[in-house]
């Protein structure tokens, strides 16, 4: 049946532990998160706007029963926002098992975040990329760990200009530009794992599938007409979130790290995102862009 991407994997009962999901106020990120209080984590729930994170967070916790869910509020076009939610993680949480890089935007026009950054690779790739850096001594301490992030098989027509990633000399292309912010996901993933090495913190990533979800709506009146028409074979983001919260929670996956997923299962990545090199080339681009942030302009 169009929707149901099979049976859920075994997952490890999560009382005692600590799982940060990213943008999980609506769509794949709070079904994310609903199913990871139902296993028993605590669950901080993130978004933009205070006051829709605590109507979230309240309605999670009567649909799990599990009193165990709060709020943390970061707007991820500003890295400034990005590293306060970090400081605040690391200050008040004793400890951080899963990291579920969710939060993910699109946009019809060129357009860019607080920091001067092409939206997308800001808001896609450099937020989390910050994110995860400043909490990875919380997630070594709490081990065993793991670290989620959330691509797209649109990463298959990726490419990334480490000349040109805000799209200042090229003419800009929305679906490009998408895709090569979701093919950073995927380099990110695999020279993280590369770097996790003997730690005991993994790090995957996945494709959720075609969900239905609002990102559709910020291309315009073709995403928004896409959405319509394709519903019927578009899936719930309770069935979009399966394979996330198989690589948060699954006993199978316990030892894998820098791997790709989709339906729960391992998928071969495309040359492109295959390319070591670039992933290392990206996360170097991805450090001196990040570090200018701190600095004054």
């Amino acid at each position: 049946m169009p929707g149901d991407p099979g049976a859920q994997p075994a997952m490890n009962d999560l009382k005692g532990r600590t799982c940060l999901v990213t943008g999980a106020t609506h769509g794949i990120g709070r079904a994310t998160a609903e199913a990871l209080a139902r296993l028993g984590a605590d669950v901080l729930v993130h978004g933009r706007d205070s006051v829709v994170v605590g109507v979230v967070c309240r309605e999670i916790v009567r649909a799990s029963g599990n009193p165990g869910v709060t709020g943390v509020v970061a707007d991820f076009a500003s890295l400034a926002a990005v590293r306060r939610l970090a400081a605040e993680i690391a200050e008040r949480q004793e400890r951080l098992d899963v990291l579920v890089n969710n939060a993910g935007t699109s946009s019809r026009h060129r357009r860019l975040t607080n920091d001067g950054f092409e939206w997308l690779f800001g808001v896609n790739h450099l937020a989390p990329f910050v994110l995860t850096n400043l909490l990875l001594d919380k997630l070594k301490a709490s081990t065993p760990a793991r670290v989620v992030t959330v691509a797209s098989m649109a990463y298959r027509r990726g490419s990334i200009d480490l000349e040109d990633p805000n799209w200042e000399r090229r003419k800009y292309d929305t679906l490009g530009a998408y895709s090569a912010s979701k093919l950073a996901n995927i380099l990110f993933t695999r020279e993280l794992a590369r770097r996790l090495e003997g730690t005991r913190v993994t790090a995957n990533c996945l494709h959720p599938g075609v969900v239905a979800t609002n990102i559709f709506n910020q291309l315009g009146w073709i995403g928004r007409a896409f959405t319509v028409l394709a519903r019927p074979l578009l899936l719930s983001p309770k069935n979009g979130a399966r394979t996330t919260v198989h690589l948060a929670a699954s006993r199978e996956v316990a030892e894998i790290s820098g791997r790709f997923f989709d339906k729960c299962s391992e998928k071969q990545l495309e040359p492109n995102a295959l390319d070591d090199t670039r992933a290392r080339a990206l996360w170097e681009l991805s450090e001196r862009l990040s570090a200018a942030t701190t600095r004054p302009r």
